[in-house]
């Protein structure tokens, strides 16, 4: 069964914010006015700030909220020290090939690979068709955008109405999926954190078989699906080449060479 989320605030100043951030996702409002420890009608709270928005589990004991936050933290010390086109996802989506990719990232979830690649130097558009993700990633977006060293990063990373469903041509370099799956021991105490949060509010993807054929439409050159060690191909489809790293693996689907990309530009 899954847990029941609201959305609220405990600024009065963002109130009426809140209100219409509930009305929008189909979700209750709630009025916050006690610790987040003592609040039993909930088991999460989407938290409407004066400067953020978070996502946070109520009780005792629960642990931080969720911000997304592309300023600072392990998603800033990637961007400076992460081995820029080294990492294997740069590999993957064929940036030892080509630069300034357009990447669709379909299941873009809180934004992290996207921003590693526009770090990178691609374009990458984001879909998430999961309302309270796809707030907190807007709202992590628009902060961003205000941030002198990576506004343009972000700028990179408009983020899509709709899902891949919605995209009916081939546009896009690579489309990059990342289902949701249980993260592996060697995770980061946060990545469990986040994602335990995700799976106890969304479930696993059911459907995550179905995004397989849909990228491979709408994808010009290659589709990138990135997967835990150890778990099967998506869509029981084997990919033409695989990258393995320490926690997981990059299923590589290629269409056709990035090097026609090269004598086409």
């Amino acid at each position: 069964m899954l847990n029941s989320l609201a959305v609220a605030t405990d600024t009065p100043c963002c109130e009426a914010d809140a209100q219409a951030l509930a009305s929008a996702l189909l979700l209750p409002y709630f009025s916050l006015e006690v610790a987040l420890k003592y609040v039993d009608e909930f088991d999460y709270l989407l938290i409407r700030g004066e400067h953020s928005l978070a996502l946070a589990k109520t009780g005792k004991g629960a642990p931080k909220p969720v911000v997304i936050d592309f300023t600072s933290g392990a998603v800033d010390h990637r961007r400076r020290f992460g081995g820029g086109k080294r990492q294997d996802i740069a590999k993957a989506v064929g940036l030892n090939k080509q630069s300034n990719l357009s990447v669709l990232d379909a299941t873009a979830g809180l934004g992290r690979d996207a921003f590693v690649l526009a770090s990178l130097g691609c374009h990458v558009s984001l879909c998430e068709r999961v309302g309270f993700v796809r707030a907190l990633l807007e709202d992590g977006l628009r902060r961003a955008l205000n941030h002198s060293e990576v506004s343009t990063i972000v700028a990179r990373m408009p983020l899509l109405e709709g899902t891949i469903k919605s995209v009916t041509e081939a546009r896009f370099d690579v489309v990059f999926l990342d289902p949701m799956y249980p993260h592996t021991d060697k995770s980061s105490a946060a990545a469990k954190k986040e994602m335990a949060f995700f799976r106890d509010l969304v479930g696993k993807d059911e459907d995550a078989d179905l995004l397989l054929p849909k990228a491979l439409e709408v994808a010009n050159y290659r589709v990138v699906v990135k997967r835990p060690k150890g778990a099967p191909y998506l869509n029981n489809t084997e990919p033409t080449y695989q990258l393995e790293g320490k926690a997981g693996r990059f299923d590589v689907y290629v269409l056709k060479s990035l090097d026609d990309k090269c004598s086409n530009s």
